[in-house]
């Protein structure tokens, strides 16, 4: 969202499009009362739309600005945060306050919970550990008195050099549907609206209000909208946020096909449509297409403020005059209020509303980072069993007794992405020097570092040893002392924000960002891969990375953005005391060339996704090229095997998979065992397509037989001239391994009728 930089600156569809809040039998007589809690949420809706006045109903359906950044007249009551819309205290309606809340409330002074990004979540593929992760941050935004976050993205990776790959789970629709469902279960169980954003086709930066993403029906079902239609039917999300771009020429919050006809009708989700801030750009178009809130909004149409006047405001006095007009029908303004009262009554907010109620519990939050962070992180590569590091104590005189750490401020912190996405340090910015440029800043350049450091945690793993910093400016001096010492561990960093795109995945140097980064990163690796004994990577990035200097390091960890505990997470993760079980969601290629957009144009509008369904994964397999490392991939301190692969077809048209999973090591450790299926040929469909996972943890020697039941869906394709999922007869495949391309897969072939 541009919320953060905002701040800074700061009737053809109309009934056919509706879900009628209440129905009654064509004989008059009203269905059967059900006390279910989406039937009573139903009925008290309805019953309040009755009651409200028009200029009410108006009121409910926009925001009167941005409290954070002062723009408009806010009671005392409004909360500092993105938005806010006064509640009806005569019908007990209460205020709805929300804010940004990717990877942990973003707002100053709160000492929220830095958690790890969403893609470090992702990387886990645990939806126990995601659902944990939404109550987490659903616990500290409804201590602070809001009444919705607005997290959830689910955007898919089709360009991994987006700033806002962080923030989203991956490039597979099945792994971030599923994740985000999880979080959302987690969120609103706690009382607090999950959005699932940026609906949809939102896959990169650049020109990002003006963009327009050219995609077919086919590609936009089984691809991002499969993501959303798994996170929306299975998470019910009291909020979904239109994004910025257009799909197929029509602005996405005035897109009467992906709001209406998919959203509402087909997938039947009975939540707001909420526009991202400032995507709203009409009126009678946005509300028939199936907007419900305009966000920022505000309550004066004629305020002159600049950053009002540049936004517009088209669901307050426009609005009201549109609903005079009949040009925008007074039923689907009452749907609009209907959608936003079922949803306060039906996840719990219109009996509870949130109250500013004492302190964020910071050990309750650093103890939930910590775990994600320790289960998030992908050992990508370990020659030699070049990890984990053995200290050197009073019961080990064989471990390590050197040990020195380069680069990445780690004697300091570790990374955070930027813009909306970030949560602020509670104890501020671990590393000081970066100077934004003169003038209003719009978008950020300096990246935020918690106090979390590296070569602290990793000193108190190694009492016993000689541990020593070199920050990575003299790459001589470093490579000099990885010579002598038994270990180098090299910390590279990638900052990413909201706002900009990276122009390439490759480590940024001097000049490609300038204010973070003070060498070459690339070079000093190469540097130290060249005269150190054992060196091992660790990388905090927000997106792949390009690593040419692969072949001569021995250990690559990927931790990501780790969060507010990331430094304890890596040392426990170097030493052994947690045993990485991170698998990659999205692959990392060798080179820019590889990736299916050689260049982000900065001047073409149009994004033409020329791939068609080869996101991702499916784009490496099909074009036969070699990956870095292979979506699904990353390594264990122990090692695991696969056997007794079964499939057999189930009455309803599921399909269930069983394999038995072993643990050959002599390490407890935690295994993602994955299920890829090959269609029929001459379906047009990708060589491969992930279906369904576990992720169990196994002692050593011990097996577990897995059993997963693949949905029909999850095997379908989708039908452009019925309009249809359809599920083909033919002959499948079946995958059972570690990775997409593990070479030790298992496979079972079988005919569906």
């Amino acid at each position: 969202m541009s919320r953060m930089y905002f701040r800074r600156t700061a009737v053809a569809l109309a009934c056919s499009a509706m879900i009628a809040p209440a129905c009654t039998s064509n004989d008059g007589d009203a269905p059967p009362a059900t006390n279910d809690p989406d039937s009573v949420a139903e009925r008290r809706a309805t019953k309040l739309v009755a009651q409200l006045t028009s200029d009410e109903k108006i009121a409910l359906v926009h925001g009167t600005g941005m409290p954070i950044a002062g723009y408009g007249t806010f009671p005392p009551e409004a909360l500092l945060g993105a938005s806010y819309i006064p509640g009806i205290p005569r019908l007990g309606i209460p205020q709805v306050t929300s804010a940004d809340s990717a990877c942990g409330v973003n707002l100053k002074d709160t000492h929220a919970t830095a958690l790890p990004a969403p893609l470090a979540l992702a990387a886990s593929w645990d939806p126990d550990l995601a659902q944990e992760y939404g109550k987490r941050i659903a616990i500290e935004l409804r201590t602070l008195g809001y009444t919705e976050g607005l997290g959830g993205a689910t955007n898919l990776a089709r360009e991994p050099r987006s700033g806002r790959t962080f923030e989203n789970m991956g490039e597979d629709p099945v792994l971030s549907g599923t994740m985000l469902a999880a979080r959302t279960i987690g969120t609103q169980g706690q009382k607090v609206i999950a959005t699932v954003k940026h609906y949809a086709m939102n896959d990169h930066e650049t020109s990002r209000m003006t963009s327009d993403s050219q995609v077919d029906e086919r590609t936009m079902r089984e691809t991002e909208l499969l993501a959303f239609e798994i996170a929306i039917k299975e998470g019910q999300p009291g909020s979904v946020m239109c994004a910025y771009n257009k799909v197929n020429g029509t602005y996405a919050c005035e897109n009467p096909y992906i709001l209406t006809d998919v959203l509402k009708k087909e997938w039947g989700f009975r939540g707001v449509v909420q526009s991202d801030w400032g995507a709203t750009h009409s009126t009678a178009p946005a509300a028939l297409a199936g907007l419900d809130e305009e966000q920022p909004g505000f309550s004066n149409d004629a305020s002159t403020h600049p950053i009002f006047k540049m936004l517009g405001s088209h669901f307050n006095t426009k609005l009201r005059a549109a609903v005079d007009d009949g040009s925008v029908p007074m039923s689907r303004l009452d749907d609009m209020v209907h959608r936003k009262l079922r949803t306060l009554a039906r996840v719990g907010i219109m009996d509870a509303p949130p109250l500013p109620s004492g302190a964020i519990d910071q050990d309750a939050g650093n103890a939930s980072a910590l775990a994600v962070a320790r289960q998030s992180a992908v050992l990508l590569k370990n020659a030699s069993a070049a990890l984990p590091l053995a200290a050197t104590n009073a019961t080990n005189a064989t471990g390590v007794s050197s040990i020195v750490v380069i680069g990445g401020h780690a004697d300091a912190g570790v990374l955070s992405g930027g813009g909306s996405g970030a949560v602020p340090a509670a104890d501020g910015n671990a590393v000081s020097g970066c100077q934004e440029p003169p003038g209003p800043v719009f978008i950020p350049h300096c990246a935020t570092w918690y106090k979390s450091a590296p070569l602290a945690a990793i000193q108190a793993k190694a009492p016993g040893a000689k541990v020593t910093y070199f920050d990575g400016n003299d790459s001589v001096a470093a490579a000099n002392a990885a010579a002598q010492a038994d270990v180098a561990i090299v910390f590279a960093t990638q900052w990413e924000t909201e706002g900009n795109d990276l122009a390439s995945l490759a480590l940024p140097d001097t000049r490609t960002d300038p204010y973070n980064q003070s060498y070459d990163q690339n070079a000093l690796i190469e540097a130290i891969a060249a005269k150190g004994k054992r060196v091992v990577v660790v990388l905090q990035t927000g997106s792949p990375v390009l690593m040419p200097w692969i072949d001569r390091v021995h250990a690559v960890l990927e931790v990501w953005y780790p969060g507010v505990r990331g430094g304890q997470a890596v040392a426990d993760l170097l030493f052994g005391d947690a045993n990485p079980s991170g698998k990659l969601p999205l692959s990392f290629p060798k080179q820019d060339a590889d990736l299916p957009q050689p260049v982000i144009s900065p001047s073409d509008p149009n994004v033409v996704y020329r791939e068609g369904l080869l996101i991702g994964y499916r784009w490496y397999d099909a074009k036969q090229l070699e990956p870095l490392f292979p979506f699904g991939h990353g390594l264990s301190y122990t090692t695991f095997s696969y056997s007794n692969l079964d499939a057999r077809r189930e009455a309803k048209g599921d399909v269930t998979v069983t394999f038995t999973v072993t643990n050959d090591g002599t390490r407890a450790g935690a295994e993602v065992a994955q299920v890829y299926a090959k269609l029929p040929a001459g379906l047009g469909e990708p060589p491969n397509r992930l279906v369904g996972w576990k992720k169990v943890s196994l002692e050593p020697g011990q097996a577990q037989t897995i059993q997963l039941t693949v949905p029909a869906q999850r095997l379908a394709t989708w039908d452009t001239s019925t309009h249809v999922w359809k599920v083909n007869g033919g002959d499948y495949t079946f995958v059972a391994g570690t990775s997409s391309r593990d070479p030790r897969a298992l496979t079972k072939a079988m005919a569906l009728p």
